[in-house]
């Protein structure tokens, strides 16, 4: 991080204290406490989500629009009336930037659920502050940024969890589709298939002033200054997720978006949560935005493109299982029980509660920093291959590509001071 950005953080966080910070003795006993960085539609679902847990308290939020944060304020304090009567709870602080709530003593780890180009600066800033995190997917904008909070998560020792919910809920289907495949059910797998949407595109849209009260600039953070969208960052209690992720300023196209979700089943399956592919091979059409193929050093071929969510093909079978469905050829697949020696994956249907459950034991969740990193980084290369549009060699151990200088560049994003992480 920069000089700068210590600075203004240490500043932040020496206001913040003064201000804010609960005495030991108010903290709720035996509670996780917990701050929401970003409450738009989606930290939205995480805070109604965690306000029901009995085993956390949630004590500040934030967000860079004043309607937000004041509902998201609201909804917390609706849902604590009672504790505060009793004097158990005293409020919950709303508050514009998020390093007033890193630098908070009485919260213990944060849910961060911001635009997917903010996302490594505030994991890690979030667990130099000794924060565990739980972050929304895609983890990252680009590879090195995976890289970094990776790194730090290890270096400081947290509890984190990447927001790829498919690998916890849905009635369990992912997990069985995956452990199926894991002990060849349908034999050598030779191609999987994953449906989602297209690549990143350059930002075009019309620029304008931002509404009262917006704080634009933060909002855009490390990305490079643009005049205001409401595309990007709508006013108010927007009911829609917003599509800055359409963009490669701010994220990684709708592949990356529910690809987060599909690859990362594809890598759980295969056995890849810490490594990945070692070919990319765009389609021969340069305005092709499906078709694209990874290799992985197995043989094992990937393409994005299907009409199902994901779909796994073998010598002996397929597997076809998406959030609606979970079918299989032959169809009496899963009438066979695995058994005691077969490989199970890890057991959890919640990813909040296994978050919470693992912060408690400080074991690791269903899907840590590096998982959630390897999945960010197939959807990165996908982008990067239909970008250059020519094949790639990539070495996942070294996380660079084979003699390719040109690619290598596209592996970092340079953040605007002072968010470099």
């Amino acid at each position: 991080m920069s000089g700068l950005s210590r600075r203004t953080f240490h500043a932040a966080a020496a206001a913040a204290l003064a201000a804010t910070s609960l005495r030991a003795e108010e903290k709720p006993s035996g509670k996780i406490t917990l701050g929401f960085i970003g409450v738009g539609m989606m930290g939205r679902g995480h805070l109604n989500g965690f306000l029901g847990n009995p085993n956390v308290q949630v004590v500040a939020v934030s967000d860079v629009e004043p309607t937000r944060l004041a509902t998201a304020k609201a909804s917390v304090e609706a849902r604590y009336t009672k504790d505060k009567a009793k004097g158990t709870w005293k409020g919950c602080a709303a508050l514009a930037d998020f390093r007033d709530l890193l630098a908070r003593k009485d919260i213990d780890a944060v849910v961060i659920a911001t635009p997917d180009h903010w996302h490594a600066a505030q994991c890690v800033l979030a667990v130099r502050a000794k924060k565990d995190v739980y972050c929304e997917k895609p983890l990252t904008n680009s590879i090195a940024e995976g890289r970094a909070i990776v790194e730090a998560v290890k270096k400081h020792e947290r509890v984190f969890q990447t927001g790829s919910q498919q690998r916890s809920e849905f009635g369990q289907k992912f997990k069985k589709a995956a452990e199926y495949v894991r002990n060849g059910r349908i034999g050598k797998i030779k191609t999987v298939r994953i449906g989602v949407g297209a690549p990143a595109r350059a930002c075009d849209l019309k620029e304008g002033r931002p509404p009262a009260g917006t704080d634009w600039d933060m909002w855009l953070g490390p990305a490079a200054y643009r005049g205001y969208s409401d595309v990007l960052c709508p006013k108010g209690n927007h009911k829609h997720f917003p599509a800055f992720r359409d963009y490669r300023e701010y994220a990684g196209g709708q592949l990356a978006d529910m690809g987060a979700h599909h690859f990362d089943i594809a890598q759980w399956a295969l056995g890849m949560d810490e490594s990945g592919p070692a070919k990319v091979e765009p389609p021969e059409d340069e305005k092709a935005t499906q078709g694209l193929k990874f290799t992985y050093a197995s043989g094992v071929v990937m393409i994005h493109g299907a009409k199902s969510d994901c779909v796994f093909e073998g010598s002996e079978g397929t597997i076809i299982v998406g959030r609606g469905e979970l079918r299989s050829t032959p169809a009496n697949l899963f009438e066979t029980p695995l058994g005691e020696k077969d490989v199970r994956l890890h057991p959890a249907t919640s990813h909040h509660a296994d978050w919470i459950e693992c912060i408690k034991s400080r074991k690791a969740t269903i899907c840590p920093a590096e998982t959630g990193h390897r999945t960010s980084s197939v959807c990165q290369l996908a982008n990067i291959g239909y970008w250059l549009g020519r094949a790639l060699k990539w070495d996942p151990a070294k996380e660079r590509f084979v003699e390719d200088a040109v690619a290598d560049k596209l592996l970092v994003r340079e953040a605007r001071a002072p968010w470099k992480v």
